[in-house]
């Protein structure tokens, strides 16, 4: 048999505030069954107790409200479980990255500085399939699988190592110019959703980054240091190219990253490099 209880009994039935009962009742995730008119009191039913419990570990698990209220109001079970699926997924994937951050930062507590191999490296001009935009840096990741994923259409049959430019301004105020590339020939015809672009030659100093990208920063604070140690920096946008991103490998610890830093020209002082001009593939 159901009964209904004060708000302030509720709060003791379900280990949820007063003031949390209040703010679900005003976004109309949990209702009280009755509001005396004249009061305004609010009691609620013993058999809303299950709903409460279960919105209260939904939000343990820091589930967005909108997507407690679809779990809440599924009128089946598989749509529930499709909601409450997608955010465990999304709470792996989080958890997962914690665990690098505190590797990373593990690793950045180690003394001394980690070890880079330099190299330089003169890449000549070249002609590209192209999509840029203004972005903002906590945007770059869904911005890059847009990008790189029209890229992927256009140049499924492109043996090439694609790459993106960085703006300074990406860098400085957190949001800039990037363009995501494909090298092309030079007679390469254009194609929907991307523009031809030509990109100059110069000499960079580059360094690989291998695996996860949690520690992208410190590849990047190396190299910088060891560009500003040893070379004359060139104007222009630091490239990056992918030997081996996301649609080479299923793991992350195999990704390979050469972060291209410009440079006037080849120092007499420090390693030189002599690779093979990475833009194409074999």
């Amino acid at each position: 048999m159901t009964a209904t209880v004060t708000v302030g009994e509720f709060s003791r039935l379900t280990h949820l505030s007063v003031k949390t009962l209040h703010h679900y009742h005003d976004i109309g995730l949990l209702a009280p069954v009755s509001i005396d008119s004249s009061s305004g009191y609010r009691r609620y039913g013993t058999d809303q107790v299950d709903t409460a419990l279960l919105i209260r570990r939904l939000r343990e698990l820091r589930m967005p409200l909108p997507d407690v209220r679809a779990v809440v109001e599924a009128s089946d079970g598989p749509a529930r479980e499709e909601t409450l699926r997608a955010h465990l997924e999304r709470m792996e994937q989080e958890l997962a990255h914690t665990r690098e951050v505190v590797s990373s930062l593990r690793e950045l507590l180690t003394p001394g500085r980690p070890l880079l191999d330099v190299q330089y490296r003169f890449i000549p001009p070249f002609r590209a399939y192209g999509v840029s935009g203004h972005v903002v840096r906590d945007e770059i990741g869904p911005w890059c699988e847009y990008a790189f994923g029209r890229l992927d259409t256009v140049g499924e049959h492109i043996r090439a190592t694609s790459g993106a430019t960085y703006s300074d301004e990406f860098f400085t105020e957190d949001a800039g110019q990037v363009t995501a590339f494909l090298p092309v020939a030079l007679d390469q015809p254009p194609a929907d959703g991307v523009e031809l672009v030509d990109l100059p030659g110069g000499y960079f100093a580059i360094a690989v980054h291998a695996g996860h990208m949690t520690d992208f920063d410190r590849t990047y604070g190396a190299l910088g240091s060891h560009v500003a140690e040893f070379c004359e920096v060139a104007p222009g946008p630091i490239r990056e190219l992918y030997p081996i991103g996301p649609g080479d490998v299923p793991d992350p610890a195999d990704y390979r990253t050469e972060v291209c830093w410009p440079i006037q020209r080849i120092p007499v002082t420090g390693p030189v490099g002599r690779g093979k001009n990475p833009i194409l593939k074999g």
